[in-house]
């Protein structure tokens, strides 16, 4: 699968055109896929959950070393094929589902530890999905993720650039975050318009920066960054205003004095340890609507 001549012969014969809905960019170079793998860290004790298996670029090399690779596989025909080839290793079990509605929780508990996971991630889900890992946390380890680089950036960006945003305080306020590598349209099939990182993304065991952050309520830090990000050119005060419906602004005000926030800084201006001292701030204001667990 490493030959793009290949893969374009065999998506011919097979019908199985990359479909830009489900937005599928084959990886095809193998030496790339191998280095993917062994910077995962994959340990021979490990279950890892591949999300989105394609033609088997990664899941190869990952089951050389894995215990078993779960493989989770959107399109139909993709599936098919490998069941007809019979192509995949014997520790591989490929499934038919959609990677946004995996049930992480029920992985874990087939596999009896935290899922691992593993993906080329296609770009038209990438944002929904790390959501989805956010939402599923506890029942995650980690996840080595493929994806676009403008979105890598924004898990890796800090205070006071232009790439952090709502995803940089979501991921910075529960997980370590790690650039492994930079990857080339050049080794896809179909070509991409853009470049693609690999990212490792750490949820257990808890990293320390993480486990020095205070307690807080993760759906109300989620409601105050969307709130301020979402309008990024007005001044915090005004933008947690116009997106924190249910509580006052003298109460944003007051939140805001506590925690010295300056109100007319802007959202990229804040740090992700400020954003959690505002949530547990606005914790009683916003209570009835985000109780705590």
């Amino acid at each position: 699968m490493s030959n793009p001549r290949n893969i374009k012969q065999l998506l011919a014969e097979k019908k199985l055109a990359p479909h830009k809905k489900l937005g599928q960019n084959f990886l095809i170079h193998r030496a790339t896929a191998e280095k993917i793998a062994r910077m995962a860290g994959i340990t021979e004790e490990d279950t890892v959950v591949e999300l989105g298996v394609g033609f088997g670029a990664l899941t190869q090399p990952m089951a050389e070393t894995a215990a078993k690779v779960i493989g989770l596989e959107i399109d139909a025909g993709i599936v098919a094929w490998h069941e007809e080839q019979q192509d995949l290793p014997e520790n591989v079990q490929l499934i038919h589902q959609d990677i946004l509605q995996a049930d992480f929780r029920k992985l874990a508990e087939q596999t009896g530890a935290r899922v691992k996971i593993v993906a080329n991630l296609p770009y038209s889900v990438s944002t929904p999905l790390l959501f989805k890992l956010i939402d599923h946390q506890d029942d995650i380890a980690w996840a080595v993720l493929m994806l676009q680089k403008e979105v890598s950036q924004r898990l890796t960006a800090t205070i006071n650039t232009k790439n952090y945003g709502i995803l940089s305080v979501i991921f910075n306020s529960c997980a370590a975050i790690q650039t492994l590598m930079e990857v080339g349209p050049g080794q896809f099939h179909p070509r991409p318009k853009v470049d693609s990182q690999v990212v490792r993304i750490v949820f257990h065991p808890k990293p320390e920066k993480i486990a020095k952050l205070p307690d807080f309520n993760g759906d109300l830090l989620r409601k105050i960054v969307r709130s301020a990000f979402q309008q990024r050119r007005k001044t915090l005060v005004n933008a947690l205003s116009a997106g924190l419906q249910q509580v006052n602004k003298d109460n944003i005000l007051q939140a805001l004095e506590k925690t010295a926030i300056p109100p007319k800084v802007r959202a990229e201006n804040v740090s992700v340890e400020k954003y959690i001292a505002l949530a547990n701030a606005l914790s009683k204001p916003l209570h009835s609507h985000y109780p705590l667990p």
